[in-house]
């Protein structure tokens, strides 16, 4: 397991500055939800993590190793995307076992790799089918699988379940976090979600234009908010808010 250190992590496109100096620690083996709306930088912040966008400025460290600089591959974290991101002309054993193609591996030991990863996430009977016979819960297991199969330290997941029905995604956050927890990797999960959110975290990270607004377990960010914009942001209804003047006494 990999604890993860960001430090003063900013990132501007051009003169528009998206991330404005995110400091977090993630402990090993934790299941991290960053929340947010749209527009506020958490999954540019997952992107920059998984190396996929430079940083501006800023530090990233998993455990004691500077990953800054370093290419995707070699950064130890596999990324799970809302779009699945299948090959349509390749099997479901053929998508699972791709990095391990991609590595050499020989085709025997491809084969027993993508079978064993393909029944921890329960597609059993499916490995020889392609994308377009599956579910969108089907589908997006491959997408876990294959990241599975890299066996990396840091699992990261840009909102994978948002494409899918209300019913499919409930049990598909049971799944996510069945598999998180039997794969060890430590987790950052990006949702716009609140329900999400308070299921699946271990701790939670609200976000707002670029910064974090308040880190916590999720019944202390619902039960104690820090700002009024966590307050407000956090529940459904949200909370309700009385105007008031506050006057202090002498003494």
């Amino acid at each position: 397991m990999t604890s993860i250190t960001l430090t003063g992590l900013r990132k501007s496109f051009g003169s528009t500055e998206v991330l404005k100096g995110v400091d977090l620690q993630i402990g090993a083996g934790e299941f991290t939800v960053i929340l947010g709306p749209s527009g506020c930088g958490k999954s540019t912040l997952l992107r920059v993590v998984a190396g996929l966008e430079d940083a501006t400025a800023g530090r990233i460290r998993f455990g004691e190793r500077d990953v800054l600089g370093l290419e995707p591959r070699d950064r130890g974290c596999a990324m799970v995307f809302q779009n699945y991101a299948l090959y349509p002309h390749m099997s479901v054993a053929e998508n699972i076992a791709y990095a391990l193609r991609v590595d050499h591996a020989p085709r025997a030991e491809r084969r027993r790799r993508a079978a064993e990863i393909a029944r921890l996430v329960q597609l059993d009977g499916l490995l020889d089918r392609k994308p377009a016979e599956l579910s969108g819960g089907q589908r997006q297991r491959v997408a876990m699988a294959r990241a599975i199969i890299r066996a990396p330290r840091v699992f990261l997941f840009d909102e994978p379940l948002s494409n899918l029905d209300a019913e499919l995604r409930v049990q598909m956050r049971h799944e996510v976090r069945r598999i998180h927890e039997e794969v060890g990797a430590t987790s950052i999960f990006v949702t716009h979600d609140q329900v999400e959110a308070m299921t699946l975290a271990d701790r939670l990270v609200v976000m707002r234009g670029g910064e974090i607004q308040q880190v916590g377990a999720p019944a202390e960010v619902y039960e104690r908010p820090q700002t009024l914009y966590v307050g407000k942001f956090i529940g459904s209804p949200s909370m309700g808010t009385i105007p008031g003047t506050y006057l202090s006494h002498p003494g």
